[in-house]
């Protein structure tokens, strides 16, 4: 794809699989610029899980904080040097596409995990969720995708 045809940022879901790292360095191609890219980590919130102590202990901002902790490790390189990092807490699908609107994404590029059977029906698909949301083009990567391999 030619750069001038993609404006604006790429937003690429990172869930810190290999896959979703693979997809990062498809956006940089893409946008032809590492600046260009913004990575998205979206963390479930607490209403999700029984308040225990475990989780009376540990808030928002320190999760937020060893999440951008953890992602800016996994990309301190040149090539990831204007890397743009965000993360959100709530439903994936919803804030990924919530993160391209506000950021005026030219372009979602995601893995697709491939959830199949009763795990799909239960769970639904992230990439589905933000094809139905977004307001730009989603691009979805397959497993077998040479990139990712």
């Amino acid at each position: 794809m030619s750069t001038e045809l993609l404006s604006g940022t790429v937003i690429v879901p990172v869930d810190f699989s290999d896959e979703s790292f693979a997809a990062v360095d498809v956006a940089i191609d893409i946008s032809g610029d590492d600046s260009r890219v913004t990575v998205v980590h979206v963390l479930p919130s607490f209403e999700h899980y029984e308040h225990d102590l475990l989780f009376q202990e540990i808030d928002h901002a320190k999760r937020r904080n060893h999440a951008e902790e953890a992602l800016r490790r996994r990309f301190d390189s040149s090539e990831y040097g204007l890397l743009k990092v965000k993360v959100s807490f709530g439903d994936p699908g919803q804030r990924i596409a919530d993160a391209a609107e506000v950021r005026h994404a030219g372009m979602i590029v995601m893995p697709s995990h491939g959830r199949t059977g009763l795990q799909r029906v239960l769970l639904g698909s992230v990439a589905e969720r933000v094809i139905r949301l977004a307001h730009c083009p989603v691009l979805v990567l397959r497993d077998n995708n040479p990139a990712l391999t």
